[in-house]
């Protein structure tokens, strides 16, 4: 939104009057901008990015201003939205070990949450019995709990609340104590206000809006990845207009014959197909790591009375019933989320887990869902 005001030679207080030359202030807001460089940046004048410590990177605001960009490292602090958290040396990798910290303030006392986006993570993965990060390690500290994760976790997101306070601080720390790799992380602290239709709701540590999309525990990869011990989180899908229910089907795993989009516990590297588990009880249960989809159904279930759905959902294959055949599940239980926990395990029992990688797609009310 821009604002002009014209001001005559005459109100400036120069002498000659006679030509009322005029010149025009241009105002306006600071919002969101992209850089030359493809980054998101804020929308301000140049002398004002130089007084914040920002580096401008291409015009906006139709040429008046500059999209300011700003990037910190370890030891600083920041208030300023969409900051980006980057690795001593960024854009070149970091082989280093110790502490990095970036400490996060409000730049308004009505901000609610922080949204870090991975632009770019790539830390030491777990160690391979246990799959624990014992090695590197991100962590969040000063808001709601959050688990520490490490390894490959480039385009994954997470939701940090910030607290009532109107100064309370959230602490970003990136430790390194693993073996000799270059590290390269790159990550988006965005500020999202309270009253914003975009901010997540109660609980999500994941957020995920539109009518489709892609959900993946961190450190998934199909190839390399391992599902990572110590998880108890909420990935959460906002409810679209029009929408009452949710399809989750696993993601195409090109990369393995046998797919590994979805392997939570079992033998997943044995030569014989690991089957799904469903359920807190019984012989075929969920007891150590598991998914949580409230009341989950099959996709083409012959209905029963009353109807069979179950919660918890573990093993190799994705699937309501116990079997060795991926399918689609459905449930209409809102808010749509997934509960995801893993326990501090592995071996010897559970081996080459990935964890999962799910595809949403939300179901209109005209279906018939139940």
């Amino acid at each position: 939104m821009f604002k002009t005001s014209s001001v005559p030679d005459v109100l400036t207080g120069k002498k000659d009057s006679r030509f009322l030359s005029v010149f025009t202030v241009v105002q306006f807001e600071n919002n969101l901008c992209m850089s030359a460089s493809g980054e998101n940046g804020t929308c301000t004048t140049a002398a004002e990015c130089a007084a914040r410590g920002g580096v401008a990177s291409g015009n906006c605001a139709k040429d008046f201003g500059v999209c300011c960009l700003f990037m910190a490292t370890c030891g600083m602090t920041t208030s300023q939205n969409c900051t980006y958290f980057v690795n001593p040396g960024y854009p070149q990798g970091y082989d280093g070990t110790g502490s990095c910290q970036l400490t996060i303030q409000k730049a308004h006392p009505d901000v609610c949450q922080y949204r870090l986006d991975f632009d770019e993570f790539q830390l030491t993965g777990p160690e391979p019995v246990n799959q624990v990060c014992n090695n590197d390690q991100f962590i969040v500290s000063g808001g709601n709990p959050i688990p520490g994760i490490c390894g490959e976790n480039k385009g994954n997101h997470m939701y940090v609340d910030a607290g009532t306070g109107a100064t309370n601080p959230v602490t970003l720390t990136v430790v390194t104590s693993g073996p000799s790799m270059s590290r390269k992380w790159k990550i988006k602290v965005c500020q999202i206000p309270c009253s914003s239709n975009y901010r997540a709701e109660e609980g999500c540590l994941q957020y995920f809006t539109g009518v489709s999309g892609q959900i993946k525990s961190y450190n998934y990869n199909p190839n390399t990845g391992l599902q990572l011990s110590n998880q108890d989180y909420s990935a959460c899908v906002r409810i679209e207009r029009n929408f009452c229910g949710i399809q989750y089907t696993p993601c195409m795993d090109p990369a393995n014959n046998r797919s590994k989009a979805f392997t939570m516990s079992g033998n997943t590297q044995g030569t014989n197909v690991a089957t799904s588990a469903i359920g807190s009880t019984g012989p075929n249960s969920c007891t150590a790591d598991w998914v949580i989809i409230p009341c989950a159904q099959n996709v083409g279930r012959l209905p029963t009375a009353p109807p069979t759905c179950v919660d918890r959902i573990c093993g190799g294959t994705f699937n309501s019933e116990v079997s060795t055949t991926d399918a689609t599940i459905y449930s209409t239980v809102k808010p749509f989320r997934i509960v995801v926990h893993t326990d501090n395990v592995e071996a010897p029992n559970d081996v080459g887990n990935r964890g999962f990688c799910l595809n949403y797609v939300q179901q209109p009310c005209t279906n018939k869902l139940q």
